[in-house]
């Protein structure tokens, strides 16, 4: 099963390998007006030595030297003429005011590159508190409207490491078109309340790893729109947040199946969530397939295994029809820790089209209350077991082999 990922990261180490073998021309920021430590927007700047780089026809490197910079909104566009690394080693900060912001352009947007690389151990500090009240979908018309810090586009064979993400307004990071990006060591952080922070969101992109990272923040910690294929996520510790979800799906008309999402050796701890897929009802039509969640621990969860086809935020949709999303061939296995709800498990599956190729196995679950063991839910799937149920899952055995 997990073949392919280790042929996908061991081809993003053989290309961190190859970078570190040559040696880049080196594009300083503060070689082009740049200054740390002070109140200058460095925009300017990181744009004149990125379009030199840029140019580049040997392999380039732009840095940002260690020190705190105020940056503005950056769109940084290739095609480059080489490989191409930003190496951030600063703290930059965005500006906290929403109202100073374009609405329709990201903090730092990184377009159609092929062999981009952002490393350094810098922090992006999108100093998003002020933006959080906008993102209460429930209570705000102007839900969504605000800069991710983050956004990867048309991107290929490319490695984002050893970066933070810091109090985005909207999304740390958003990620669309992409072909073998791979995210290594990865620290994202937001508090709880941070209303609609997803960590990293995914669409309709091919071949993403994501892996060593750890993520807290304000809603999903990683979010899986349509059109993924082959995405593998290993090593990743989630919390606070909403737990690693495909979907929302089925809400937009034309939206690309999701095929082969692998979720393993991952760590929730206080999330409202674990591993997650969630569709609308009277929805379009879309396909769900290959999903694979293994080796799972989860601590304090309030839902650690969901699969959820009523899926109706602020109650805003028809309930009475059926999502016509169609789930098949997802496996849990061996995931195991505490619920601090008894309904550990709940797969409600779509009565318009059933979820079929369900298999469960060796789940070890308990519940933290004194109201009763762990429960299971279950609607439309009729699952295979293999090994333990604690909770007994969809009325299988307590013991199965």
């Amino acid at each position: 099963m997990y073949l392919n990922f280790k042929l996908s990261f061991a081809f993003a180490l053989l290309f961190l390998v190859h970078i570190g073998e040559s040696q880049p021309a080196v594009f300083d920021v503060t070689k082009f007006g740049a200054k740390p430590d002070s109140n200058e927007d460095i925009s300017k700047a990181l744009l004149s030595a990125f379009k030199e780089a840029c140019n580049s026809k040997i392999p380039s490197k732009v840095v940002i030297p260690k020190g705190t910079y105020l940056m503005n909104q950056v769109r940084l566009e290739g095609n480059c003429k080489a490989p191409i690394e930003l190496e951030i080693q600063a703290t930059l900060k965005a500006p906290p005011n929403p109202s100073q912001l374009k609405k329709d352009m990201e903090w730092l947007t990184i377009n159609h590159i092929d062999h981009f690389t952002l490393s350094g151990g810098g922090i992006f500090d999108g100093q998003g508190e002020q933006g959080w009240a906008q993102n209460d979908c429930k209570n705000s018309e102007s839900c969504g409207k605000l800069p991710n810090n983050l956004s990867f586009n048309f991107l290929t064979n490319s490695i984002i490491r050893d970066i933070t993400s810091l109090d985005s307004k909207l999304f740390h990071i958003n990620v669309l078109g992409c072909k073998n990006l791979t995210f290594i060591g990865v620290n994202i952080k937001a508090p709880a309340q941070s209303l609609n922070t997803d960590g990293i969101h995914v669409a309709r992109s091919r071949g993403l790893n994501i892996t060593n990272s750890q993520i807290g923040t304000g809603d999903d910690c990683i979010s899986i729109g349509d059109g993924i294929q082959q995405m593998y996520i290993t090593n990743v510790t989630c919390g606070p947040g909403h737990g690693i979800s495909v979907g929302s799906l089925g809400k937009t008309p034309g939206e690309l199946p999701v095929v082969g999402v692998f979720v393993q050796n991952c760590t929730f701890i206080d999330t409202d969530n674990g591993v997650r897929v969630k569709t609308w009802p009277a929805s379009h039509n879309g396909v769900v397939r290959d999903l694979h969640y293994e080796d799972i621990i989860v601590q304090n969860v309030s839902n650690p295994v969901v699969i959820d086809q009523l899926y109706c935020p602020y109650n805003q949709c028809k309930k009475d029809l059926p999502s016509q999303v169609k789930i098949s061939k997802v496996s849990f296995k061996n995931i195991r820790g505490t619920s601090r709800t008894q309904d550990a498990i709940k797969i409600n599956c779509s009565k318009g089209v059933p979820c079929e190729g369900v298999e469960v196995g060796d789940i070890d679950i308990t519940y933290n209350g004194n109201e009763g063991p762990a429960k299971s839910t279950c609607q439309n799937v009729d699952p295979s077991f293999v090994g333990k149920q604690i909770p007994p899952v969809c009325a299988g055995p307590a013991e199965s082999s």
